[in-house]
């Protein structure tokens, strides 16, 4: 006989049962009919990527992304213009009111907004940038200054950007412009080899510079992995997998993967990533789901990747996605005779931090194949501790191919190398001299404005004598006389600097950039990073620096046309759904596009000026 308490409890339950079945039955059909009415993606997946991420999901969204603002550039020595069109004037006035200039509050602050526009010793400018993929907030990256259509600007050499808004799709001034996705400021690198007596040459473009390392993202792009078969419970195992990988760090908002259905994951590149997101991507694909013995699936990738040489890649990216627990399987191929799984196995010993692949490493690089030296020179960079490593590389900085030189060079570097000194000259950028028996000079256009001088005990040759720049520039060196007399004039009409200089190069271009303060009272021509350039540039062009003159690439007009290309073929990546971006319809639609503009094409593509990465330049190297 069952107690009455019991027989109300069952009672209870059953009428529990029947309202969660009335539930479910009544239920929204709607959205059940569209995730099963969508077809599962066809994955053509290679059998050693099985078992991975890649294996059931396609990732969306990774793409950089262009963004541009209007900006205002200062510091001009009456090359600026105050003309601009009215709707882009009223803009700069607002920005101003906003961010307190002439605000009486603020101590110091005596010029006002329309006194600011009225000189000719600021511009109105256009900024424009490409945030890497997947960029996480607070990236860096460099950013394109350019004088707007319609002012009268005729230089922005000496010019430092204010802060400057970025934002996606075509440039506006309207009230609804697209949301904010990164911001602008600092100094202006204009043309390296900017010369006032040739301002019509065609190398030449002093209305247009550069701001290294001078854009920050504000907000983080996420990656979206889309599942090949919608389902709720492999989405979940998937961002678990992922999670367990990737861990949320200390200073990330939420977690790194997180399933928003069953067919949509958000992943969130970690902060620590920040700097190599497309590596992080890479290994996100490579992710074993199901996590089984991880000897096991290091070996059979490793006998996979011997049979099929062609996977190494892929290999290499599983075998680091797996952790240190692999490399029991890998470092037998570290001497494997066929090349691709060598380095395969190498590369992810490396990237796991092995110390057993540096004396591979190493002979790679003195004595490998032309195709591996550089990328074996790479692997070491992020390394721990190991003296090894710099003792090996020192030798490669007086290699004669130009290309392992450099990234010796920019390995040793990074590192931290007591044998690269650096110097800091007035903040505004560093020069590296560098121990080699190959005379050379090499200059940034990128991340943190550097001149590297190869051979420290490089000089001037003297006796000499050389006047550049319509003669506000001069060097001059008598028979028996060591240093250097610098003449230079700063502007038309500007008081002269003449003093004396040692004729070693790394003390010239310290001489010529460094800007003298009751802190640092050394003498100095306080010039631009671009000035210090184009002075050594004239020095070498002249026959009195011996050996190479090299500039990096400048790769932004490239990457920025790259991307407006790729966007016309693939939709704009999206971003968080609670801070959606217009698209380029919608904030067309907002605001006045501005006068003298043409609208940016998909994507993001400028057709406002013409971004032409193979115009001619000189004396420069790609990296």
């Amino acid at each position: 006989m069952r107690h009455p308490r019991t027989w109300i409890n069952i009672a209870a339950l059953t009428a529990l049962w029947f309202v969660g079945c009335s539930n479910i039955e009544k239920a929204d059909p709607t959205t059940a009919t569209k995730r099963a009415s969508r077809p599962p993606i066809p994955l053509d997946v290679d059998p050693i990527m099985r078992g991975t991420v890649a294996s059931e999901t396609v990732v969306t969204g990774y793409q950089p992304v262009v963004v541009r603002g209007y900006g205002f550039v200062t510091g001009l020595k009456g090359t600026g213009s105050k003309t601009a069109p009215a709707e882009v004037r009223q803009y700069i006035l607002r920005e101003m009111a906003r961010r307190g200039v002439g605000d009486p509050n603020n101590q110091g602050d005596t010029w006002q907004p329309e006194q600011l526009l009225n000189s000719e010793d600021s511009a109105i400018v256009i900024v424009e940038a490409l945030i890497p993929a997947g960029a996480p907030r607070s990236t860096k990256f460099d950013v394109r200054v350019y004088a707007a259509p319609g002012t009268a600007t005729t230089s922005l050499e000496g010019g430092n950007l204010w802060t400057t808004d970025l934002r996606p799709g075509v440039l506006l001034v309207g009230s609804k412009e697209a949301q904010m996705l990164a911001q602008a400021k600092g100094p202006i690198v204009v043309n390296p080899f900017a010369d006032g007596s040739q301002a019509n040459s065609a190398t030449i473009n002093r209305l247009s510079g550069r701001v290294l390392n001078g854009g920050t993202s504000t907000k983080e792009l996420p990656i979206k992995l889309v599942m090949a078969t919608p389902s709720h419970s492999r989405a979940r195992l998937i961002a678990s997998a992922i999670n367990s990988n990737y861990p949320r760090e200390p200073t990330q908002r939420g977690e790194t993967a997180q399933g928003m259905s069953g067919e949509l994951i958000k992943v969130s590149v970690p902060p620590s990533w920040k700097d190599r997101s497309d590596h992080f991507v890479d290994l996100l694909r490579h992710t074993s789901v199901n996590v089984g013995p991880i000897d096991a699936t290091a070996a059979g990738i490793a006998k996979a990747v011997t049979n099929n040489p062609g996977a190494a890649k892929a290999a290499a990216m599983r075998w680091e996605a797996l952790g240190k627990k692999s490399l029991a399987s890998i470092r037998p191929l570290y001497d494997y005779p066929e090349e691709q799984p060598r380095f395969a196995a190498l590369e992810a010993g490396a990237n796991l931090d092995d110390a057993l692949v540096v004396p591979h490493l190493l002979a790679l690089a003195t004595s490998g194949s032309a195709e591996l030296r550089v990328p074996a020179i790479k692997l070491l960079q992020r390394m721990s501790i190991n003296p090894a490593i710099d003792v090996g590389l020192r030798p490669l900085l007086n290699e004669s191919d130009i290309d392992v030189r450099l990234a010796a060079y920019e390995v040793l570097q990074e590192r931290h190398d007591p044998i690269i000194q650096r110097r800091t000259v007035s903040k505004k950028f560093h020069i590296d001299v560098v121990p080699s028996t190959i005379p050379m000079l090499y200059v940034s256009q990128s991340g943190e404005p550097t001149i590297v001088i190869f051979d420290q005990s490089l000089e001037v040759k003297r006796p000499m004598t050389l006047r550049t720049w319509n003669g506000r520039l001069m060097f001059k060196a008598d028979p028996g006389k060591d240093e250097l007399e610098v003449f230079y004039r700063p502007s038309e009409g500007a008081e002269p600097l003449v003093d004396d200089v040692q004729p070693v190069v790394a003390e010239v271009a310290r001489f010529l950039g460094h800007t003298m303060d009751p802190a640092h009272p050394a003498p100095g021509m306080s010039m631009s990073y671009s000035q210090v350039i184009g002075a050594l540039h004239a020095l070498w062009e002249g026959g009195y620096i011996p050996g190479i003159f090299k500039v990096e690439q400048d790769r932004i007009l490239a990457a920025i046309v790259k991307a407006g290309e790729e966007a016309e073929r693939t939709d704009r990546p999206e971003f968080i759904e609670d801070e959606a971006t217009p698209t380029s319809e919608g904030a067309a639609a907002a605001g006045p596009v501005v006068p003298g503009l043409t609208p940016t094409a998909p994507g993001g593509a400028s057709t406002s000026t013409p971004l032409d990465p193979n115009a001619p330049r000189r004396d420069t190297v790609p990296r």
